[in-house]
């Protein structure tokens, strides 16, 4: 099955990245000269989607009217009064979206692929008859930017295990997944992170059977903050 359509999250508030979201929304920062949003737009009409769903709330005009400049991929704005959150961005975006599944990429890092793209792997991957989220994971060893304590690790018979809240982990999620939208049914009221929509697909176990995971091979850049942007533009210059 082709995945045809993408949403992109950028509605955040970017308190993490002030002052330069002070003026600005963050994912019209500029990472080595290309914006955020437009490294994320470019990576998903290199790949050939043609329609992207982006949210906007914080300085929503602003970053608006710099979309409106892009001619590829086809945009659609979904705008929020106030940022909804991961899971509330999306479910508000879900009638842009269509029925089928549809990719989702975070607008505050950089996925650079090894020899075949990223999307492309996933979509090898997804199977929509065992599958309700797809994880594009990265080895936390070799993610620029990020100074975090990963977020899952896998075991023994490959199924997804979130890290107890002290331990540490060896894969940090990237941000790109494929959703399916039956995951939104019965969704709370937003705003609400994904992360309560992931946890409904845990098992009695802690295993979470219905994610699928691809394990990134290429370079994986992380601006959270204006340290992880320096990093991100070092790597990058380099």
């Amino acid at each position: 099955m082709t995945v045809r359509t993408a949403m992109i999250l950028a509605a955040g508030l970017g308190t993490r990245m002030r002052p330069l979201t002070d003026h600005k929304p963050k994912p019209m920062i500029e990472v080595a000269g290309r914006t955020l949003i437009d490294r994320a737009l470019d990576q998903l009409e290199r790949y050939g989607i043609h329609q992207v769903v982006v949210n906007t709330a914080y300085k929503a005009e602003m970053l608006e009217a710099h979309l409106a400049l892009r001619n590829k991929p086809h945009i659609v704005i979904s705008r929020e009064s106030e940022p909804l959150e991961t899971g509330g961005g999306i479910a508000n975006a879900l009638p842009l979206l269509g029925d089928d599944p549809f990719f989702s990429l975070n607008s505050d890092t950089i996925c650079l692929n090894a020899e075949l793209p990223a999307l492309a792997r996933m979509e090898r991957a997804w199977n929509p008859d065992t599958m309700d989220v797809l994880m594009l994971l990265h080895p936390v060893e070799r993610a620029i930017g990020y100074d975090g304590k990963g977020d899952f690790w896998l075991d023994d018979n490959g199924q997804l295990r979130r890290r107890a809240p002290e331990a540490t982990a060896p894969y940090v999620f990237t941000g790109v997944q494929i959703l399916h939208p039956r995951i939104f049914v019965h969704c709370p009221p937003a705003p609400f992170s994904m992360n309560v929509l992931y946890d409904r697909l845990r098992d009695a176990s802690g295993a979470y059977p219905r994610i699928g995971t691809v394990i990134h091979d290429g370079d994986w850049l992380h601006v959270g903050d204006p340290q992880g942007l320096a990093q991100a533009e070092d790597f990058l210059r380099h």
